[in-house]
């Protein structure tokens, strides 16, 4: 019989002979012959399944390494002014690739950023870079892209880009405008030589109408760079999924676990049941089941599935549209917990005394059948006493027993004093016509409390649980807040009449003391404005350094792998580390887990600034047919430049220009977050109460410009510099911002 090599002895041929890697050359060089290849070709399945090769051409290759010529991308000259490369067809995140260097010879082409080359190249063990490439040819540039409005011209048009930091327009040439129209919004890109003057674009996409239904999210997507088309490898992965075996798992479908979302939920990741402990060591204790789809056993390490949930980082959510994280076959069917249809599940049993605190847990991997999809608002009414025909018979076994569990649940939450930041969220409401209707608050139940408590106890379990495992994961962490956002924050307090204790290692209890004096006074959202800016960014990281806010020791992500890639790291490391199958954590998988964690947490920051970008502009495309209204609101933020202020109506917020506030010169201190008039004294500070007019709002870009016409309820001080006739002449409605200031020069110079 003949000796099969191992993985590792076919892994190091590879990564030796990086020209020789197709299946009959390895086959060749082990001296495989015959039926022996089958083992052969199982085994390199295998390997590409565990992510270790990737296979392109009938030929393998180590996916950390790249082939002898391959195609690069010039990046822009470093310090030395050194040109580095990256290689197009590197399959992870553009901060995994490794560092290649170009050393030109003479007679090669000078290369600019984007340019494309086909290059050989040549492995070097140095600490700066991995590689060095010599040029075979140049295969062209990759130009820049650029969004925004279309203005036609004699000459052809400009495009004016959406960008807020965006500050020229691009020359677009008549043979160049794709037949765009007035005012539509398209995407374009760099188009000829770099000159003087203002650069030149071709337009290579037409979006339509920018405030059109779905173009508001659209800018955003194209803005933000977030990926909203799946490539066809990923497709084809997802279309020849196929429905999950029962194999070794655990039978749940007996126990009648249900989901509880949204009532436009289109995926349901989570279902939950809950029962009294009949342990009689257990008086009045509870048993919580928390079951979550099964997204490990569709997304398996290193398939283009994986590769490209991973780039994506999360699920982005716009008020007309999701862009998923996973293709829908797999989000919204495959590994979605509909009511009545078997799917698998990694599952934790929680078991709770009577004071809500957890004794004990247990992971297992098994077979569910949902027994309903409940709205959280039909589950909160049946609670409530106002059953619905469908909710009704499920009281006394499902929904009775998930509030008494939550009622225990929330004594311990208690005990614990997570920070409790009282911030109304505001739901944005569009038509069939993606036109905004109404801007409404999004209504709180216990419902929603009960599901994010139980998902809360999921996630401490697992991360708990891989601890005691000693697995790699990646942990949620959220560190407290800095010292000198401390001492902003107190300082605030005080000047609001509240104290914060210094000297002693802060609390989430001392932050909710805080709260909890400033409840029901004037100075109730300002504290809790501020206490959440005094805040830090929660992120991904391989190791614990505690969750603040949650006043937690130990936290990670568990319950949502559908739209948190973070969250399927958990169930690999847990389906690995309880031998649940081949599908879990892969060597590649922990030696990419910081760059993993750094990767997912600044896309999951990228979607977070979309999602608020978007919001604005629907807001601001709201407040259009208003420009003159006066409006109440509080000022949210400080700068030098000016005041940002939140809009109670709507949530909305806008900027009063310095310019607006006053003729004096105002005095910025960060420390305070306050602007001081030098000649009247007048203070602004974040929390004040402010009455506004909507001088300006312009839906592109999501920007509303406002004057300030009274502070506190109290007219403004007249600065002894603005003569007798007050301040400002007030802007006229809907008037540009040049005309503003043609109009404020003219009323200075009279009043010299």
């Amino acid at each position: 019989m003949q000796e099969i090599p191992t993985k590792a002895q076919i892994l190091q041929w590879i990564a030796d002979n990086p020209g020789l890697s197709a299946k009959r050359d390895i086959a060749k060089a082990f001296g495989i012959k015959g039926a022996a290849r089958i083992d052969l070709k199982r085994l390199l399945r295998e390997l590409e399944d565990e992510g270790a090769v990737t296979k392109k051409a009938r030929t393998y290759r180590d996916p950390d390494t790249l082939p002898p010529v391959t195609l690069l991308t010039a990046l822009p000259p470093d310090g030395q002014g050194d040109i580095f490369l990256r290689p197009m067809e590197w399959q992870g995140a553009a901060e995994d690739a490794p560092r290649i260097l170009f050393l030109p010879k003479k007679g090669d082409p000078a290369l600019g950023p984007g340019d494309r080359v086909l290059a050989r190249l040549s492995k070097v063990d140095l600490d700066d870079y991995q590689y060095e490439a010599r040029l075979i040819r140049r295969l062209g540039s990759n130009p820049i892209k650029i969004l925004g409005i279309f203005r036609t011209s004699a000459e052809g048009g400009r495009i004016v880009p959406i960008d807020k930091g965006a500050d020229k327009d691009w020359i677009v040439g008549r043979d160049d405008t794709l037949d765009a129209r007035d005012g539509e919004l398209v995407e374009a890109e760099q188009h000829g030589p770099k000159r003087m003057g203002l650069p030149r674009a071709r337009i290579v996409a037409r979006l339509g109408d920018p405030m059109g239904p779905k173009a508001v999210s659209l800018i955003a997507i194209h803005q933000h760079g977030i990926p909203d088309r799946f490539p066809d490898p990923v497709l084809a992965e997802a279309e020849a999924a196929k429905p999950a075996p029962m194999d070794a798992r655990e039978d749940l479908r007996d126990l009648p676990l249900v989901t509880i979302d949204p009532s436009d939920a289109r995926d349901h990741d989570d279902a939950v049941f809950a029962e009294p402990d009949t342990d009689s060591h257990n008086p009045g204790g509870h048993i919580v089941w928390v079951a979550i789809a099964d997204v490990a056993h569709y997304v398996r390490p290193g398939s283009a599935l994986d590769r490209e949930a991973r780039k994506r980082g999360n699920s982005t959510y716009f008020p007309d549209r999701v862009v998923p994280m996973l293709p829908d076959v797999l989000s919204g069917d495959l590994c979605s917990l509909h009511e009545g249809v078997d799917r698998p599940c990694l599952a934790v049993r929680l078991k709770l005394d009577a004071e809500g605190n957890k004794i004990s847990h247990r992971f297992l991997r098994g077979m569910m059948r949902s027994a309903a999809s409940l709205t959280y608002e039909e589950v909160q009414q049946a609670h409530d006493g106002h059953p619905s025909p469908r909710t009704a018979p499920l009281i006394p076994r499902i929904i009775a027993p998930l509030y008494a569990a939550y009622q225990a649940a929330t004594k311990a939450r208690h005990l614990r004093q997570p920070l409790d930041l009282d911030l109304p969220e505001r739901k944005i409401i569009l038509s069939d016509e993606g036109k905004v209707v109404s801007v409404a608050f999004r209504e709180r139940f216990d419902a929603h409390r009960l599901i994010e408590e139980f998902m809360i106890l999921a996630n401490v379990a697992a991360a708990e649980e891989l601890t005691r495992l000693k697995r790699p994961l990646l942990f949620r962490v959220h560190e407290e807040p800095s010292p000198e956002k401390l001492d902003a924050l107190r300082e605030v307090a005080e000047a609001s009449g509240f104290t914060l204790a210094k000297g002693q290692v802060l609390k989430t209890a001392h932050l909710n003391r805080l709260l909890a004096q400033a409840q029901g006074t004037e100075f109730d959202e300002l504290m809790n404005i501020t206490t959440l800016r005094s805040m830090t960014q929660a992120y991904y990281h391989p190791q614990n350094f505690g969750h603040f806010g949650l006043s937690l020791r130990s936290y990670a992500h568990f319950t949502s792998p559908i739209r948190r890639y973070a969250d399927l790291i958990v169930h690999r490391a847990l389906i690995a580390g309880h031998g649940w199958g081949k599908d879990g954590l892969s060597a590649q998988d922990i030696e990419a887990l910081d760059e993993t964690a750094k990767l997912i947490s600044d896309a999951e920051r990228r979607s977070m600034t979309a999602e608020r970008d978007t919001n604005d502009r629907y807001l601001a495309a709201y407040l259009s047919d208003r420009v003159g209204s006066e409006f109440t609101g509080r000022i949210s933020g400080v700068q030098r430049f000016g005041l940002f202020v939140k809009l109670d109506e709507t949530g909305a917020d806008g900027l009063i220009p310095i310019r607006e506030v006053g003729r004096e010169f105002f005095h910025y201190d960060e420390a305070t977050q306050t602007l001081m008039g030098a000649d009247t004294g007048l203070t602004l500070g974040i929390g004040q109460r402010v009455t506004v007019r909507l001088a300006e709002a312009i839906p592109v870009t999501g920007g509303l410009t406002l004057e300030l016409l009274s502070l506190d309820g109290a007219a403004l001080p007249r600065s002894p510099r603005a003569g007798k006739k007050g301040r400002f002449a007030p802007r006229k409605p809907g008037a540009t911002a040049a005309r503003d200031a043609k109009l404020k020069r003219k009323v200075i110079r009279k009043r010299r």
